[in-house]
């Protein structure tokens, strides 16, 4: 079981658990000195041979003291004590040996497997975990009853040698790695201090005294440095800050001292027929990790963006419990419990936990405007001057690159552009203002599958940050460009993320139309969303979403064919819900409710969404059938009135909806009183002598405003 663990937390380069330090309780004596016996000699066996980089003197000292109680343990086994009981003194002794082997074990491994700007960094710390081990065994041979055991002469004496030795060892620290400690740290403050540290210092550096010489090597180091950030728990130094810090040193020095290898690509154009998953969902797969159950909406199972405390001491997130307030809900959703007042605590903790996960991840973090995210409220997440310098002079390089370089070596700065976009919006802006755009629309024409999917991710990461939407759409030929890919792409995947692109891009109002009247844009989206991956839909309904928000781009959704693809997702519950809110916009002009009315699906495929769908889903619904009835004349109307159980449907919503979907389905049922009072008073005046006095005066106001539906920018893991 302790070996299990102990195990388990090295693979994971953390502090392992508590269990990996209990000593079984199962074995007799006889079996305990073979067990230290076995683990002594393979720790010696292990790592004799071994050469660290740092911590040499150290290591090599502890697995010389190891040797000693290797002696002692087959002398043990060997003799008669591998046959009979030992005094139990010495049991508790080999016990306490047992726990103080694995600590050796867990420390040597450490510093074999670790990387070097780690071991660098940790230098001190390590050194002293050395110093407390050497104390530990100080400890053990004192109290170990050596007299009362028949040990032979030289087994003694060797003990008695490790024990002199052991109470005259000093704590040591390499001179020459603290040495290369202060440079690593002096480069750092250079960059704090907005310059950029000597290129042939820093070539001495990592390439002469790190070794770190290529760039898999480079990679590596910057691995184990965000896996130390993604694990930081705020007891360790250097703070997280620090070590992002220490990552952008290390990418900005992979590329000025490596330059851009073809093979660090990853995957090469000429050898495809193992990506077909596609390079970007081949990353996504390789490196996405599950959000911690704890940090999930017990609602709506989403990242929770702004988690509070209701008065049973459950937390949720504030959107999510605010409509099920709103629903008319007096119990909390978790408990069951009633709730004893609607005050909402916020759970600043947990928020900050979940912006540090997602920082750590490259997961964006878009929380309400409300919410101050300052660094002193996250210090230990934001990163510190010297990051964002050093990113900053990657960025040049990368675009330089970019703009110059051979074919391969485009493709991978468009990569690491790519990656570098995924966090933070100063690195995009950094890259922006570098110039990249330009480069990226150029590569969205590349005949490479592998450069194409990379820049239009490159383009869809930047364009999150506000003030780039406008560089690409003022950037001629970009809109274009991704229009093109969107149509024509060379992988699904590229098609999939220029959908994203122009849904990020259309969050701009007065881009909407531009974008809409752009060749062929609105056509591909429908496309599409009738033919997509279950991701290719969802990015083409939301942004199909975005451009109905603006009443000019009605005749446009009609002509391209977006409404009939709208109308046919109603039955796939994976974009059902977006595709009604579209639908809910286009219905309020009369071309719109005229087309969505000669559409044979249209209103079964509505009834089918309040029936089956989400509560959101059942409100855009209803609010499509409401206005189909509003815009749509009589001929719409007497449909909808006539269509199967909507009645009760209506009854339904009335009870168990949203406060807009009750508002919402008042209205309809409003409507089905003016007709059966039509029926009734004006003969063949019917439905539409009824429905002419409720004018669309009365239709709540903003275009757009009523329409709920859930949209987040699918980029947070690209």
């Amino acid at each position: 079981m302790a070996t299990a663990a102990i195990f388990s937390s090295l693979r994971r380069r953390r502090s392992p658990c508590l269990e990996a330090f209990l000593v079984p309780v199962d074995l007799s004596d006889v079996a305990l000195i073979q067990t230290l016996a076995s683990l002594s000699s393979e720790l010696v066996s292990c790592h004799t041979s071994k050469s660290l980089f740092f911590q040499r003197k150290n290591s090599r000292s502890l697995v010389r003291k190891i040797e000693v109680f290797v002696v002692l343990l087959e002398f043990l086994r060997d003799g008669r004590y591998g046959r009979s009981d030992l005094p139990s003194a010495a049991v508790l002794c080999l016990k306490e040996l047992y726990l103080l082997l694995y600590r050796s074990k867990i420390l040597l491994d450490h510093c074999a497997e670790s990387s070097k700007l780690w071991l660098l960094v940790q230098n001190h710390s390590i050194s002293g975990h050395f110093h407390d081990l050497n104390q530990e065994i100080c400890t053990l041979l004192d109290v170990f009853p050596s007299k009362n055991l028949e040990l032979s002469e030289d087994v003694r004496e060797q003990l008695e040698l490790l024990q002199k030795q052991s109470r005259r060892t000093r704590f040591y620290a390499d001179k020459h790695d603290e040495e290369l400690r202060v440079q690593l740290f002096a480069f750092l403050n250079e960059f704090e201090n907005g310059r950029i540290p000597n290129p042939v210092e820093l070539r001495v550096f990592f390439l002469d005294s790190l070794g770190i010489s290529n760039a898999k090597s480079f990679r590596a180091e910057i691995d184990f440095l965000e896996e130390q950030i993604m694990n930081y728990e705020g007891d360790i130094e250097p703070p997280a800050s620090v070590l992002q810090g220490f990552v952008a040193l290390t990418r900005f020095c992979r590329f000025l001292l490596c330059g851009f290898e073809e093979d660090d690509i990853g995957m090469r154009c000429g050898n495809t027929k193992k990506q077909r998953k596609g390079l970007i969902a081949q990353e996504i797969a390789d490196t996405f990790v599950t959000v911690p159950k704890d940090f999930c909406c017990p609602i709506s199972l989403d990242l929770m963006q702004d988690p509070v405390i209701v008065s049973t001491g459950q937390t949720y997130d504030r959107r999510s419990i605010s409509r099920w307030m709103e629903e008319g809900h007096c119990n909390c959703p978790k408990t069951g419990q009633m709730l004893a007042h609607n005050r909402l605590v916020p759970n600043r903790a947990l928020r900050n936990l979940i912006v540090q996960w997602c920082i750590a991840h490259g997961v964006p973090y878009d929380p309400p405007e409300m919410i101050d995210i300052s660094a002193e409220a996250f210090p230990a997440a934001l990163p510190g001057q010297a990051a964002l310098e050093a990113n900053k002079a990657t960025a040049k390089l990368l675009v330089d690159q970019l703009a110059s370089g051979p074919q391969g070596a485009r493709t991978i700065a468009a990569k690491e552009i790519r990656l570098l976009a995924k966090t933070g919006k100063e690195n995009r802006a950094f890259i922006a203002e570098a110039g990249a755009i330009p480069h990226l629309r150029e590569l969205l024409s590349s005949p490479s599958p592998i450069a194409q999917e990379i820049s239009v991710t490159a383009i869809l990461n930047l364009s999150i940050y506000d003030k780039n939407k406008s560089r690409i759409m003022d950037e001629r030929g970009c809109l274009q460009s991704i229009v093109d890919v969107l149509r024509i792409g060379r992988t699904t995947e590229a098609r999939e993320n220029a959908a994203a692109t122009l849904f990020s891009l259309s969050a701009v109002h007065d881009y909407k139309k531009r974008i809409a009247d752009e060749g062929n844009a609105v056509e591909a989206l429908a496309g599409l969303l009738r033919e997509g991956t279950p991701r290719g839909k969802k990015d083409a309904v939301t942004a199909l979403f975005n451009l109905s928000t603006h009443a000019e781009n009605c005749l446009k959704m009609i002509e391209a064919g977006a409404v009939n693809a709208l109308v046919g997702a109603l039955g796939n519950e994976v974009v059902a819900e977006e595709a009604a809110g579209a639908l809910a916009l286009i219905v309020r002009q009369p071309m719109g409710a005229e087309a969505v009315g000669k559409e044979n699906s249209a209103i079964s495929g509505l009834i089918g969404m309040m029936r089956c769908g989400t509560p959101r889903g059942k409100e855009n619904a209803v609010a499509a059938l409401l206005e189909l009835c509003r815009t749509g004349g009589s001929a719409a109307t007497e449909r909808v009135v006539k269509a199967p159980a909507l009645d009760g449907l209506l009854q339904s919503l009335f009870f168990t909806g949203t406060k807009r979907a009750r508002r919402k389905a008042a209205s309809l049922a409003r409507v089905f009183q003016r007709c059966e009072n039509a029926s009734l008073h004006f003969g063949g005046l019917g439905v539409g002598y009824a429905f002419a006095g409720n004018s669309t005066a009365n239709r709540d106001s903003g275009f757009g405003n009523d329409v709920s539906v859930r949209i987040s920018i699918p980029v947070s893991v690209l």
